[in-house]
């Protein structure tokens, strides 16, 4: 796919499904706004394997759910490229915890970066892209947010909540050339799933009919597409990719 021309703002680049998202639009020649909530180890790869392959990039440090930071890093995105015309919500943080013992921060938190994240950089973009009367927005939920699961009510509830506020948008803005679909990736191999027990990882193994864990790439796959001009009668849908977990 040939995303030449066009400007791309991954959210949570630093690492996982973020960074191959990110990588995969360089490499189809688009314009990348990297943005992470603050500079890390693995960010300083991502930025060093960018200018290592001179992809067309700029850095936007800031927090998705801080109204301001958003403002900022779409200010850098239209100093750089132009406005956005390609935004993947997809920062997202886990604090697992028991309901029981949960603490109001610990849910406020998730939900701040997850859900209230999508919104602020959504809302910033959608303007912009109205007056251009093409857009892609591509929000990263999740199979849990579909099935819910033990310890993880507060990501569960955010990763839900992402998948209403992607279709009422897609029925806002529908008719202004802008397309918002959501993606709910199942069990990906990552730093996050990797510190899961074996017994578990082998479990959720079996309720996979393709055989095997997916890997970044498969949503960044999922991603391009949604992106891509192939997509365009496309909007307000929910595409799991999970290897046929949920079905």
């Amino acid at each position: 796919m040939d995303f030449k021309g066009k400007t791309v703002l991954v959210t949570g680049a630093s690492k996982g499904i973020g960074r191959e998202i990110a990588i995969s639009f360089a490499k189809s020649q688009a314009n990348v706004v990297l943005n992470a909530s603050r500079m890390s180890t693995y960010f300083e790869d991502v930025i060093n394997y960018f200018n290592e392959n001179k992809f067309s990039y700029t850095v936007a440090i800031g927090n998705v759910a801080n109204v301001d930071d958003v403002k900022n890093i779409f200010e850098k995105a239209k100093e750089t490229f132009g406005n956005v015309d390609i935004l993947v919500n997809n920062a997202g943080i886990t604090k697992d915890m028991l309901l029981m013992k949960m603490t109001e921060e610990e849910f406020d938190k998730v939900i701040d970066v997850n859900l209230k994240g999508t919104f602020n950089c959504t809302k910033q973009a959608i303007r912009p892209m109205m007056r251009k009367k093409w857009g892609r927005i591509i929000n990263i939920s999740s199979i849990i947010g579909l099935i819910g699961n033990p310890g993880q009510a507060n990501y569960a509830a955010s990763k839900a909540g992402i998948i209403g506020f992607t279709k009422s948008v897609a029925k806002e803005i529908g008719k202004k050339g802008i397309t918002c679909n959501a993606i709910a990736p199942g069990f990906i191999v990552s730093d996050m799933t990797q510190s899961l027990s074996d017994e578990l990882k082998s479990k959720y193994l079996q309720g996979v009919p393709v055989g095997r864990f997916g890997e970044a790439i498969d949503v960044a796959n999922a991603v391009m597409f949604l992106a891509s001009e192939y997509a365009e009668y496309i909007t307000g849908q929910v595409i799991n990719v999970d290897g046929g977990l949920v079905m």
